[in-house]
């Protein structure tokens, strides 16, 4: 009997570290299994081990573990299994095993007639259309920031090595103005400016592919300079990737010879005449709404740094990645647009802390762990510093209930001393290695080994208990 062929594609907003461990997680688990599987990783770098035709016509079925946009449209009539990066990190033998049983559902891609692939009846995970409908949203803006991500740190870290001359040694009207710290801060003020215009362009490009993509630029232009900001870009992206959804449906039963035509012209114009007249209307009650949440924010940050440190540890450390996570580290790239220093360096901080409680935990209780594990613990040294938190994820995932408030724990420590402290941090990215830049850096360290400490002996106490001595 010939062994089963499985094809995969992995993916994660940043494209680091998730995006890999989920690729690793799934061969391993092939081959304890007995399958052959290829899988492509979308990662920061592009796609790589990329499926060609021939994979795929000769796969009895195919793994989606991503947050972002892999274009599943190739798999028409394979069974599929979607889900997000976290899953085909934890659940790699479940993922695997339901394409073996036959349990995975046929994709079929609308308008596209059934091949002679091979099929499989539907699962009851097709009826589970609310979960798919939520992850197909979080795909799409995931897709969005992981498009994003470059254009903030590259430009970000730009504006922050600009800050080395002097707070306002970008000002030429200042005695502290010199030409290449005004060289930095213009270029990288640059990258930083297309945030908003990018974010909004690929979540249409998710949706709608490369014509959503022009109207969701467009309608990012649009909300960054109405002052909309973040929010107003998420509005666009869905905005112009449903707008062409839309005329491709009311366009469909025009003659294949204008598909071309369709595609440079009529889309553009159309849609971006229509991205124009939704997001007009509606900058100002968005803009409204924009200020109001980043004052809050910024209210609640001074007021009540305690509060926000809790919030902000607990969401970082939750999840290493995900949602969570995401929700809190993009909420601080905006403020990061906005101005606001502070808030992005608790995130940093509590984004940086479990990692590091791993690494210490492995070195102070190194007896209670496996020679592997002291090697993975090691290695999240690195991680940590360069603000990489998922190599914390392989531990808690042995036993998450335990660790993950842990973790937290820690993370939450680390985010609310640094906001006690006032730290700023003027990069979304780079851990440590932005240093330099970080306006109170050794209470920022400081903060963050205190967390990593505190998070440290728990887990090892954790560890240690349940460490049973051979016999």
């Amino acid at each position: 009997m010939s062994r089963k062929k499985i094809v995969a594609a992995t993916g994660c907003p940043t494209g680091i570290a998730h995006t890999f461990m989920a690729a690793e997680a799934l061969k391993i688990a092939a081959e304890q299994l007995g399958v052959d599987i290829k899988v492509e990783t979308h990662g920061q770098v592009g796609i790589e081990n990329a499926l060609t035709d021939q994979d795929i016509l000769e796969a009895d079925g195919v793994i989606v573990a991503a947050d972002k946009d892999v274009n599943t449209d190739r798999f028409h009539g394979k069974p599929l299994i979607e889900v997000p990066v976290a899953k085909g990190i934890r659940t790699p033998n479940e993922l695997i095993q339901g394409i073996i049983n036959g349990e995975a559902p046929v994709h079929q891609v609308k308008g596209r007639a059934s091949g002679t692939e091979k099929t499989s009846a539907p699962s009851p995970s097709q009826q589970k259309s609310s979960n798919k409908w939520i992850h197909t949203i979080y795909k799409h803006l995931m897709n969005g920031v992981s498009h994003m991500l470059p254009f903030v740190v590259g430009g970000g870290v730009l504006i922050a090595l600009s800050f080395l001359f002097g707070i306002y040694s970008a000002d030429p009207q200042h005695e502290t103005y010199h030409p290449f710290a005004a060289y930095l801060k213009n270029i990288g003020g640059l990258g930083f400016s297309l945030m908003v215009p990018i974010l909004a362009a690929f979540i249409a490009d998710s949706i709608a592919k490369r014509p959503g993509m022009v109207v969701g630029f467009i309608g990012g232009l649009l909300a960054n300079d109405g002052g909309a900001g973040f929010l107003g870009g998420i509005i666009a992206g869905f905005a112009a990737g449903y707008i062409i959804v839309l005329l491709q449906f009311l366009l469909q039963k025009l003659p294949a010879s204008l598909d071309g035509l369709k595609s440079i012209f009529i889309y553009p114009v159309i849609g971006i005449f229509l991205i124009g007249a939704v997001m007009t209307p509606l900058l100002v009650p968005i803009t409204g709404l924009n200020n109001s949440l980043m004052d809050f924010l910024s209210a609640v940050q001074s007021t009540n740094p305690l509060l926000l440190g809790l919030i902000v540890g607990a969401m970082c450390g939750f999840d290493m990645g995900g949602p969570f996570n995401k929700a809190a580290y993009v909420t601080g790239t905006a403020l990061l647009a906005e101005g606001n220093l502070y808030f992005m360096a608790g995130v940093s901080a509590a984004c940086i802390t479990p990692p590091l409680i791993i690494a210490i935990a492995t070195t102070i209780f190194r007896k209670h762990f496996t020679p592997q594990e002291r090697n993975a613990g090691a290695i999240n040294y690195i991680l940590g510093a360069t603000h990489i938190t998922e190599g914390a994820i392989p531990f808690a995932a042995k036993n998450p209930v335990v660790v993950l408030p842990i973790i937290m724990f820690g993370s939450a420590i680390s985010a609310i001393l640094t906001y006690l402290f006032g730290v700023q941090v003027p990069a979304p990215h780079g851990g440590f290695l932005v240093l330099p830049v970080v306006t109170g850096a050794f209470q920022w360290v400081l903060s963050i080994l205190i967390g990593s400490l505190v998070g440290a002996i728990l887990y090892g106490l954790y560890r240690k208990k349940i460490d049973k001595p051979a016999v």
